[in-house]
């Protein structure tokens, strides 16, 4: 499984951190054998960041050696210490019980990066299993007592703890603060706070730390050096629970006093730590071992006045003559991967208008390039890999709402379709088998061949760059118009799609790819050249002159520029759907307000929740009537991941199952809502309660809102693409190949010099007109040099203004640390 992640902040002149990963499980091996006579289990693997789980595989039944095969990607929306997978084993009667983990911490991450690696599964230890942070403060003061003695006071200030794990679906935390030593041990306990993560303890506690003794005026206290160094401050965090199992640990800290010899106060962050219990652990080759594929990058992007020179530079590279010597062109040269560049360059030129005619001049310059039009867009080019991303992100609805009710409908029905004489099981019928799947064949290819109105415009747009092109550079075929297209909208992507539904949300985790190849539905192609006589046979109910006009009118009306309006799309289009808590609205006067579980579905026309899914809708909102999507605080109704869809007359409350769900759902219902006229400014981050907003205090519901509204997403619901961020990418995968850049150079200088036979070391280039080339180049170059400034100037910055121990930084911040010893040693090189 591939499993990205996406994490973003603002922070006025400093850098927007965007942290991104993809996560693949591909399986795992020697899994421990159940003790009962089959031995096998039903194992799942659930993604968690810190201990909230975030995305759960598919079950794979009576194997231990379960293969998944699944990626994921999430934007995160909140800090993390550890992205842990769990190994889970199914039980039907009692909870699932957990077979072991994979736990990488953030700053180990970069270490796996992009390459497949095998990771042993460790134990699953209660009292390692820890999250959150807690802020303290200790005080070292001296108490007179009536008789004139002195006596050294310590004072514990418990103020608050942020981000405890939810444990069985609640978080009551208490603290115990107990200060120990060789010959003592006393603790306290602070109140519960019942159903918070984020708990405002703000309690104090009082322990004598020194015997009293005579009073001597000193500028610091005096007390003995042997004595403080022995005593700890110890603070243990817990859930209260009500389960006969006992409260849960959630964490620990320790503090020695010895922090309080420089001052007599004392105060920070820490992050919670395991709790050391001296337990044996078992090897880890017992539990079996868990391949992943991990992609994580970390960019540090500045606001979008530092990219301007490099940002101007990529936008105008479609009007540059010729192409190859425009900065994008540059960009898919140096790069190892021609993928490595097309993803932010498409992101980017998608986000300012500019992807069309910049993939129609490459595609141009390739089309001119090419000598058979048989081999015309076969190979991995900047072209081709362009117009793969630019598909993958502007027609993933479509192609959901293309292929998802007939793959759906293909797999309820589950009729045989074998159709090799020899693999047929006992009972089968060949013709009936031949039949079945004819069926299924004709229904995937009439949803196909009459989505052509439901092509989005910039797909179309490209497909008609192309087709001119073909037609134009081989003007004696008639059909390479249509083969310019085919292999892009057929072989690049309905066929991944098909071949793996699942890994396009097209259908839920079993292996409904699987079995559809099993049984020769995707063996069909589109020529009449098979190996097999009976795919010969099956493939004369296709060759009829109906299905070659249905294929034809397709492909000219998606590559028919400008033909329609996207609103003209008749049928919804489902975005997204899935399983929610809301709470009643009060539409009914004396209605109970209380919290339901209810199945939610949104499509580019309205917002619906059911009782259950595939139930006609309770409540349906217009898309024309949302008028604003913001989180909702914590202090409401004591409940995480909540946000609220605001309309004119009230506020519909919701709870997503996590933090990554919920961020998904405000987006896409920001973006579809984006364009309504009476969208509000300001808004409620806070419910109406008791009479009165908890946020500003204002007596009356229809008062306006206290807060502004976060900043608008694209309207473009396909897209939610933040250029700065792509701007950033592109400057980093410039700046790591540099050398490739200075090489390149070197190669226009040899191309306007010599005009024989090109160098052997310079032939990977693309170099149509040298000096162009050679202008572009500078400019890359110097815009590159000027960001890699920036970013030098703000590490150091950082570096001098940055606390450890402070509410960013808490200490037990690995990742910090090893960034301040970077830093550390940097400046001593530099000295």
């Amino acid at each position: 499984m591939n499993v990205s992640v996406y994490q973003k902040k603002r922070e006025n002149t400093f850098p927007l951190r965007d942290r991104t990963g993809t996560f693949g499980e591909g399986e795992a091996k020697n899994l421990p054998s159940y003790p009962g006579p089959s031995k096998m289990r039903d194992c799942y693997c659930t993604v968690n960041l810190d201990q909230e789980e975030v995305f759960r595989t598919k079950i794979v039944e009576k194997s231990l050696c379960p293969f998944y095969g699944e990626d994921f990607y999430c934007e995160i929306p909140r800090s993390f210490r550890h992205l842990s997978f769990y190994i889970f084993d199914r039980d039907v009667f009692r909870r699932d019980s957990i077979i072991g983990k994979v736990a990488i911490q953030k700053e180990d991450l970069q270490k796996y990066h992009n390459r497949d690696t095998w990771f042993q599964l460790q134990h699953v230890d209660a009292d390692s299993e820890v999250q959150g942070k807690v802020h303290l403060e200790l005080r070292l003061s001296e108490v007179i007592t009536d008789t004139g003695v002195v006596c050294h006071k310590l004072a514990t200030r418990i103020v608050e703890c942020q981000g405890l794990p939810i444990v069985n679906g609640q978080c009551d935390p208490y603290a115990t603060v107990t200060l120990a030593g060789p010959f003592r041990s006393e603790a306290k306990k602070t109140k519960v706070k019942r159903k918070t993560n984020n708990p405002q303890f703000d309690e104090v506690f009082y322990f004598e730390v020194t015997r009293p003794c005579s009073y001597s005026k000193k500028s610091h206290f005096d007390f003995e050096e042997e004595d403080v160094d022995k005593l700890e401050i110890r603070v243990d965090l817990w859930n209260a629970s009500n389960l006969k199992f006992g409260d849960e640990f959630l964490g620990e800290l320790r503090i020695p006093l010895k922090v309080l010899r420089q001052s007599s106060s004392y105060e920070a962050w820490y992050f919670l730590q395991p709790r050391d219990n001296g337990s044996k652990s078992l090897k880890p080759d017992d539990l079996g071992s868990l391949r992943l594929n991990v992609v994580y990058t970390e960019d540090h992007v500045f606001s979008s006045d530092y990219y301007s020179p490099l940002r101007d530079l990529l936008l105008k590279s479609a009007d540059v003559e010729p192409v190859s010597a425009s900065a994008a062109h540059i960009l898919g040269e140096v790069c190892r991967e021609k993928q490595e560049a097309a993803v932010p360059l498409v992101r980017l030129l998608l986000h300012y208008g500019r992807v069309v005619p910049f993939i129609s001049a490459i595609a141009s310059a390739e089309v001119k390039r090419t000598q058979d039009p048989n081999t015309i867009f076969r190979g991995n080019s900047l072209a081709s890999k362009c117009i793969d991303e630019t598909m993958k992100l502007a027609g993933m609805h479509y192609l959901h709402v293309t292929l998802k009710p007939a793959i759906e409908e293909i797999c309820q029905s589950h009729k045989p379709c074998e159709i090799d004489p020899v693999k047929l099981k006992d009972g089968e019928n060949l013709e009936n088998n031949m039949e079945n799947l004819r069926q299924y064949v004709d229904r995937v290819f009439h949803a196909i061949t009459e989505s052509g109105v439901s092509c989005p415009t910039v797909m179309c747009d490209i497909f008609f760059s192309l087709r001119e092109a073909a037609a134009k550079r081989f003007q004696g075929d008639p059909d390479v118009r249509y083969t310019a297209v085919s292999s892009f909208i057929f072989l690049r992507f309905f066929a991944p799609a098909i071949l793996s539904p699942n890994l396009f949300q097209l259908t839920p985790h079993h292996t409904v790819s699987d079995w559809l190849r099993d049984r020769g539905f995707l063996s069909c192609p589109g020529t009449a050249s098979f190996k097999e006589s009976y795919m010969a046979t099956f493939y004369e109910f296709f060759n009829e002159q109906k299905y070659a006009d249905a294929v034809k009118n397709f492909l000219d009306l998606i590559s028919s520029s400008g033909r329609r309006d996207p609103k003209s799309v008749e049928q919804p289009i489902l975005l997204k759907e899935g399983l929610m808590i809301k709470r009643a609205q009060g539409r009914k006067r004396f209605g109970m307000k209380n919290f339901k579980k209810r199945w939610f579905r949104l499509t580019n026309h309205e917002f619906t929740y059911h009782k259950s899914k595939g139930d006609q809708p309770l409540y349906s909102i217009p898309i024309e009537n949302i008028l604003a999507v913001e989180k909702l605080e914590e202090e409401s109704f004591k409940m995480k991941n909540m946000f609220q869809v605001i309309q004119p007359e009230r506020a519909l409350y919701i709870q997503a199952n996590n933090c990554v769900e919920a961020k998904d759902w405000i987006d896409i219902l920001t973006k579809v809502s984006q364009c309504n006229q009476k969208r509000l400014t300001v808004y409620h981050p806070s419910a109406y309660l008791s009479g009165h907003w908890l946020c500003c205090r204002a007596p009356s519901d229809s008062a306006p809102g206290c807060s502004p509204c976060t900043g608008g997403l694209p309207a473009n619901i396909q897209l939610d693409i933040d250029g700065d961020r792509e701007t950033e990418r592109i400057y980093s995968l410039f700046n790591s190949y540099m050398s490739k850049l200075e090489k390149m150079q070197e190669a226009c200088g040899s191309k306007s010099v010599y005009d024989g036979p090109e160098q052997e070391e310079y032939s990977t280039f693309v170099i149509d007109d040298p000096q162009e080339t050679y202008k572009t180049l500078k400019q890359i170059i110097a815009g590159v040099g000027a960001l890699e400034q920036e970013h030098a100037q703000y590490k150091r910055d950082k570096f001098k203004k940055t606390k450890y121990g402070s509410q960013e930084h808490p200490i037990g911040d690995k990742s910090f640390q090893n960034y301040i010893r970077q830093q550390s040693e940097t400046s001593t090189h530099s000295i």
